[in-house]
């Protein structure tokens, strides 16, 4: 059994910058990181949208606005460190309703509790700067940006390599033991003693706690978030990010047009049950995902007190029509031949036995371990002050 100061659980974003934070305190430290899959950020860090968020819609006092607004600051840090790409075409928030620019007039409040620069739009200037975009005004937040999540995963990854930490795929954890003094994680090649562990494993968080002797009361719930792309003629369609004022009794966003670092513009995502977790193409079933939150009560009063939501989403997803009506809200020249396939993503969200959603990062934490449960959207954009305050609880003193 090899002996090991740190390991890490987890390939994604979370996962990486973590490790890479704890090899940036602790200089000369042993540490692996083991990734389930064939290759590093191949679940939600490269299946999401790829922007770098400002933090407008989260509550003040939740680690969410204080990781987000620190984090899109360091991603485009470590962007420019690193050259890698990223561009900040703002997003403009779009209302639709009177209602809507009601709940315009709570985000600018926000904006300014949080620091953040944004502008008011009415209807004319909207129009001036989006004319394929119809609303009665809008929110513009100019530090909104976009990046290829993907590519920051992956010189996170050369970074730990080079620091001297090792970064192995095609690692599945099979069994966690802690003891007063270690804790043994086994893969089906390889046993590894570490006195730290940090588990980030998204879509498996609750089963890595569990495996690990945690007694939890969340469980996570898988919604595929499915979304369309606009044809090449069509990537001018819009020059900001496309987003609507978010409805707070609702627990989803909603469907978006969002530019990429590449030049294309993603249309989506919207929400739907998910019938595997790691499930990608449409249809895609594990029964053993499915009997595990059908057995759990959590779901049950979710789909009790969302029932219309969840009704309206799943008629989006199996009707391209009904979703281009989603988009055509604020879009309304596109049809239904601009809504091109592409690729899924799914969304760990973890719930409650008592049905609650958690919108807000959540630890486990043990003497030897600590258990990232809940990492939500902008988990990518926080990525690097999330794996600095992990690290920070994990790092070893000199008498651990």
């Amino acid at each position: 059994m090899e002996r090991v100061d740190y390991c890490v659980i987890g390939g994604g974003i979370v996962g990486l910058a973590t490790a890479y934070q704890l090899l940036q305190r602790q200089p000369g430290a042993s540490l692996v990181l083991l990734e389930a899959a064939g290759s590093l950020a191949s679940h939600q860090t490269g299946h999401n949208s790829g922007v770098i968020h400002s933090g407008i819609y989260y509550a003040p006092d939740s680690l969410k606005a204080r990781f987000s607004k620190a984090g899109a600051q360091q991603t485009k840090e470590f962007c420019r460190d690193h050259g890698i790409r990223f561009a900040e075409p703002g997003k403009l928030l779009v209302a639709t309703s009177a209602v809507e620019l009601d709940r315009l007039n709570r985000l600018e409040e926000r904006a300014a509790v949080h620091g953040l620069d944004c502008e008011r739009l009415d209807q004319a200037e909207l129009n001036r700067r989006e004319p394929n975009v119809s609303g009665l005004g809008a929110l513009f937040i100019p530090s909104t940006g976009i990046v290829d999540y993907g590519e920051v995963a992956r010189k996170l990854a050369d970074l730990i390599s080079a620091a001297g930490g090792r970064v192995i795929t095609g690692a599945t954890v099979g069994s966690i033991v802690e003891h007063s003094d270690r804790v043994e994680v086994a893969t089906g090649q390889a046993a590894y003693s570490c006195r730290r562990l940090v588990a980030c494993a998204g879509l498996q968080s609750d089963r890595v706690a569990e495996m690990a002797g945690m007694k939890i009361d969340v469980q996570i719930i898988p919604f595929r978030g499915e979304y369309f792309e606009l044809p090449e003629s069509k990537w001018d369609y819009v020059t900001h990010l496309i987003y609507p004022v978010p409805d707070p009794d609702l627990p989803f966003l909603g469907v978006h047009l969002t530019p990429t670092i590449n030049g294309s513009i993603t249309v989506g995502p919207n929400a739907v049950l998910g019938l595997a977790r790691e499930g990608y193409p449409k249809f895609s079933v594990d029964l053993k995902d499915v009997g595990r939150y059908l057995r759990f009560p959590g779901l049950w009063h979710v789909a009790r007190s969302n029932a219309a939501t969840a009704v309206r989403e799943v008629r989006n997803s199996l009707f391209k029509g009904s979703y281009l009506q989603e988009c055509r809200k604020y879009a309304p020249g596109l049809s239904k031949s601009d809504l091109l396939p592409y690729e899924a993503g799914i969304r760990a969200q973890a719930v409650r036995r008592d049905g609650t959603l958690l919108h807000d990062f959540l630890l486990a934490e043990t003497d030897r371990m600590i258990h990232v449960l809940n990492a939500p959207s902008p988990a990518a954009t926080a990525a690097l002050p999330i794996g600095e305050h992990l690290a920070g609880k994990a790092v070893l003193h000199p008498a651990s």
